[in-house]
């Protein structure tokens, strides 16, 4: 249990890290970030406003959700144009002025890439689907239908229904893995595979420092089109589209060398970073940084969002995925996103405060969903206000994603601050947190991110620092960063009671904690329920010392 990982990784090694295995990322949803115009929804220019707020929180880089052309089926992932600006998120004028405005407050752009599938409104599927001896017919995915009439095989869509839709003038069926308005490009074509990499390009050259891939594990089909076998666990209540196991549908073995050719137009710039979506288990998800770390620098680690909030399943899952981890891979942690269930709807608020010191001192790269850090709860849609197309398919089960991508609540002002106009989805401006309400309580979550933050800005030891496990019990989870020498402890209560501290840890200054407003004195010999704290041991005590006398 008491296991440093290093991952083969010298002390050395570590005092070069690239910005982004020792930054932290921000993922905006721009649709629901900060409303310039006056017309309900997100843009580029609310964004550049509050670019004050995101460097005074502490992060390193944001990632915008999609903001290309889209007929917006799917909020920004059907995209019609890979090159251009939503006429909704502003200009490509817009844009230059805030990846401009970014790298002039010291922080990093990363963009959404979406290669598995585009809009059906997109030039290249209207001539697809214009008729089959066009040239772009094979750059989607069109068989005949099935012997006797219907789908080709059994294929479900992510969203509900066949995969599979009949084109009335070719007599053919196209592919989607998510709706009919998101046919999925054939990336075995060349000729799609080579259209796709410019598309890097094109933002690369415009500066943007990296992308995260979306749907990633979908890119590739089963060259056979072999039927998914059902899934035996399958209930009612569950998602439909999971009745199948998705094998011959998802993690096929050809997307391996797609993903090696987008890391080699991203070195071509210099080694911009990609981070990959792609939901797997552990021992599936490490084929994604690639053969010799060719692959992506960060695969979506989403392992914290599904695992039960327990200590033993936690420290499991750390323990399982850093011993997993190839040869000087960079592990990276998720607590949510605009896909999933808010982490203070999920655990509780209480624990979601223990849960952000979690996030922010395990070794590799955070990711934290716009509003996390300040206590955002899932806000309840009522049915006449839906707007997600996956709750529209399949409705009354909880699949339906608005309710963790409502606007972000700025002030108590009428929309929270987020819009003059109705907003796309509704604010809570009754019991939802908002930033200013926030900015200056001491006790406040914001200020609690804020501290974790500068805490991790200032300790190499929690940036890039080793991991060891030093305890476990029923309750409490402890550990230590090393770094340089340097060690810092982290123990977690993941419990609504108090808790003896485990005998190994050791004692020392208080740093930070996630119930205390001050921290003159540590604790001695228990916790407070929902309580994490770090602790400096005496080594690490003069370090920040000397740290702090310096600034």
């Amino acid at each position: 249990m008491q296991r440093s990982f290093l991952n083969q990784a010298s002390s050395s090694a570590f005092t070069s890290a690239a910005w982004w295995q020792s930054g932290v990322i921000y993922q905006i949803y721009p649709r629901s970030f900060q409303d310039s115009n006056g017309d309900g929804i997100g843009d580029l220019n609310g964004i550049a406003a509050r670019l004050d707020y995101l460097k005074d929180l502490g992060v390193d880089a944001i990632w915008i959700s999609p903001i290309f052309p889209s007929p917006m089926a799917d909020f920004g992932y059907d995209v019609s144009d890979y090159c251009g600006i939503d006429p909704m998120f502003g200009t490509m004028d817009d844009f230059d002025r805030l990846l401009v405005a970014v790298h002039r407050a010291g922080l990093k752009l990363l963009l959404d890439f979406v290669p598995n599938h585009t809009s059906d409104l997109h030039p290249w599927f209207l001539e697809s689907r214009s008729c089959r001896t066009n040239p772009r017919r094979d750059w989607y995915i069109w068989r005949d239908p099935a012997p006797g009439g219907g789908p080709p095989n059994n294929w479900l869509s992510e969203f509900g229904g066949p995969a599979w839709t009949l084109d009335e003038t070719t007599g053919q069926y196209y592919y989607h893995a998510y709706l009919k308005e998101q046919p999925d490009l054939n990336w075995r074509n060349a000729g799609v595979s080579a259209a796709m990499l410019d598309v890097l390009r094109f933002w690369f050259e415009r500066g943007v420092d990296g992308f995260r891939v979306d749907a990633i594990h979908h890119l590739f089909e089963d060259i056979g089109l072999r039927s998914n076998p059902h899934d035996p666990d399958w209930r009612e209540g569950m998602s439909p589209a999971r009745r199948l196991i998705r094998r011959y549908t998802m993690d096929q073995p050809e997307v391996h060398d797609a993903i090696a050719a987008m890391r080699r137009v991203a070195e071509e710039f210099g080694g911009r970073l990609l981070v990959g979506e792609s939901s797997l288990p552990i021992d599936r998800l490490m084929a994604y940084y690639g053969t010799n770390l060719s692959g992506f620098q960060l695969p979506f680690n989403f392992h914290l969002i599904n695992t039960a909030w327990r200590t033993e399943a936690i420290a499991g899952l750390i323990q399982s995925y850093e011993a997993a981890l190839p040869a000087r891979a960079w592990p990276n942690w998720v607590l949510g996103n605009h896909d999933r269930s808010r982490v203070a709807s999920r655990i509780g608020r209480e624990q979601a405060r223990v849960a952000a010191m979690l996030l922010l001192t395990l070794r590799g790269t955070p990711t934290i969903y716009q509003g996390e850090e300040l206590g955002m709860l899932d806000v309840t849609i009522p049915p006449e206000l839906v707007q997600d197309p996956w709750e529209k398919n399949v409705p009354g089960i909880g699949l339906g994603r608005d309710p963790e991508r409502t606007p972000m609540p700025w002030s108590g002002a009428i929309h929270g601050g987020f819009t003059t106009a109705t907003p796309w989805l509704p604010v809570d401006t009754v019991t939802m947190p908002n930033v200013e309400r926030q900015q200056s309580d001491p006790a406040s979550f914001l200020s609690l991110y804020r501290a974790l933050l500068r805490l991790r800005r200032s300790e190499p030891a929690l940036s890039i620092g080793s991991y060891r496990e030093i305890a476990r019990t029923d309750a409490v989870l402890a550990y230590e960063r090393q770094h340089s020498g340097n060690c810092l402890q982290i123990v977690l209560n993941l419990s609504a009671t108090p808790q003896r501290l485990p005998d190994a840890v050791t004692d020392g200054r208080l740093l930070l904690s996630t119930t205390r407003r001050k921290t003159e004195r540590p604790p001695r010999a228990h916790l407070e329920a929902n309580q994490g704290i770090i602790l400096a041991t005496e080594f690490g005590q003069a370090r920040h010392d000397q740290a702090r006398s310096n600034r």
